[in-house]
Formats: structure tokens, C-alpha cells, sequence
């Protein structure tokens, strides 16, 4: 099994703001600036497929509409989230899971997948996620670090696939934050960038765990955190941050 590399940058929703967010396509661009990690969302279908989005609709993204929980995985990834972003990108569509994996490892990415489970569907989304990677094979998957919002489908999850490291997504640290973190066993606490304090990182630090930001595209920012301890940033904008925040 791989392990996370814990990367300086890590390209939000697979390209950042350079590509389509979610997609193959944006998985190519982030490999081609010279990303080694990226982070992506995963939700289920209305038949029970990981795939990569978002919202719980495919308004915002798609020149369609409708709620992911209720459509089926063969439309879902039929639906063109391309050519809303640039008519360049028309044809791409919502990539599996299991797509995106096999294109992470083909590209060499390591991937922070965060499992994103519409309301109601937290324990089913982190079991079926979780029950997907434990089917892999070593060499099937990339270095992976998964992350919610979602306790209980970060549970769910972490009884299926025990071995892989964990992120608690908080928006602030707080005595819950951390103790939620320590709870299920996380390596890192990823918190936003707003109101974040150089005292927060300290203290998450000093109870054992390492700290990610989210989203960071202002290289002076990147900097500042790199150098209170932060071990990564997830970024919109990798071509502005990488080989720049050393």
C-alpha cells in the first residue's frame, strides 16, 4: 500500500480552478503542472456508485439539473459537467470512483478523498466508499488520506478500510474539532483557512496531529502557513503555489 506523502499543495477538486472541478480532465492538468496530490468529492448514486461531485445536485456544474441521490450512476456519468466550465472541456463528464483511482494511480497522484454523503446517507456513503478501497489491490490504488464532515461516514468507512489514514473536516479549531479528530483515530485535522491562528496549529500539533488548509490560492498565505507547521494546503490555484511556498 501506498502511503499518504503528506504534499506541500494539494490541488482542490482534482485541477483547482483549472479545469472542471471533479473530473478526469482535471486530474490530467494537475499531473501536468506537477502536482503530486489532489483532493476530490465523493457521493453516491441513486444506485449505491461512487462518483465524483460535489452538490447534491448537478445544477451549479451541469447544463442539467436534479438531485445525485436520484438519479443512476449510467446517467450521472453520461452528464456533461464540461462545457458549463469552458466550451473546451465539452464532453467531460462525472468520472466513478473507481475511474478516478485508476487515473490517480496512472498519473501518480495521491488523492485526499473526501466523502461528501447527501443528507441522510452518511453511514451507506462511508461503507460503500470504504468497501471499494478494501477491494482494491495495493497496486490498484493510489496513496490515499480520507476526510469528511461526516463522523459517522468517516466511521463507517474506517471499519472497512482500518489501515488508511483519516482527516477530520472542521471548520474551525475548537474543543470539538479536536477531540472529534483524536475520536476516530485521524492523522490530521484539514480547517479552513479563514480565522485560522498560528496558537490553532500549535495545538493541534501538540496533540499528535498534523494540520491541512483549505483553500489557500494567495502564495503569501501558503507561506505563512507552511511556516507555522502546516503540513499541506489545498489549493484552486497549484500553478500559482507549487515549487513557490519552499
Amino acid at each position: 500500500m501506498l502511503l499518504w506523502p503528506w504534499p506541500d499543495v494539494i490541488a482542490h477538486r482534482c485541477g483547482g480552478a483549472l479545469a472542471p472541478e471533479n473530473t478526469l480532465a482535471g486530474l490530467a492538468i494537475a499531473a501536468r503542472l506537477g502536482c503530486t496530490a489532489v483532493e476530490f468529492d465523493v457521493m453516491l448514486s441513486q444506485d449505491g456508485v461512487p462518483v465524483l461531485i460535489h452538490d447534491e445536485t448537478l445544477d451549479r456544474c451541469a447544463i442539467s439539473s436534479g438531485r445525485v441521490a436520484g438519479i443512476g450512476a449510467e446517467r450521472l456519468m453520461a452528464t456533461d459537467v464540461g462545457v458549463r466550465f469552458h466550451p473546451a472541456f465539452a464532453g467531460e463528464t462525472i468520472p466513478s470512483l473507481a475511474a478516478a483511482l485508476r487515473r490517480c494511480r496512472q498519473l501518480g497522484l495521491a488523492a485526499n478523498l473526501e466523502i461528501k454523503p447527501t443528507a441522510g446517507f452518511e453511514v451507506e456513503t462511508g461503507r460503500v466508499v470504504g468497501r471499494l478501497l478494501g477491494s482494491l489491490g495495493s497496486d490498484e490504488r493510489p496513496a490515499l488520506l480520507l476526510s469528511s464532515f461526516s463522523d459517522r461516514a468517516l466511521e463507517a468507512a474506517a471499519l472497512e478500510t482500518a489501515e488508511l489514514p483519516r482527516g477530520w473536516l472542521a471548520g474551525a479549531l475548537d474543543a470539538d474539532a479536536l477531540n472529534t479528530a483524536l475520536r476516530l483515530g485521524c492523522a490530521s485535522l484539514n480547517l479552513a483557512l479563514d480565522g485560522l491562528g498560528a496558537a490553532h496549529v500549535a495545538a493541534a500539533r501538540a496533540a499528535g496531529l498534523r494540520v491541512l488548509v483549505y483553500t489557500v490560492n494567495s502564495l503569501s498565505d501558503a507561506r505563512r502557513l507552511i511556516g507555522w507547521g502546516v503540513s499541506g494546503v489545498f489549493t484552486d490555484r497549484p500553478d500559482l503555489l507549487l515549487d513557490a511556498i519552499h
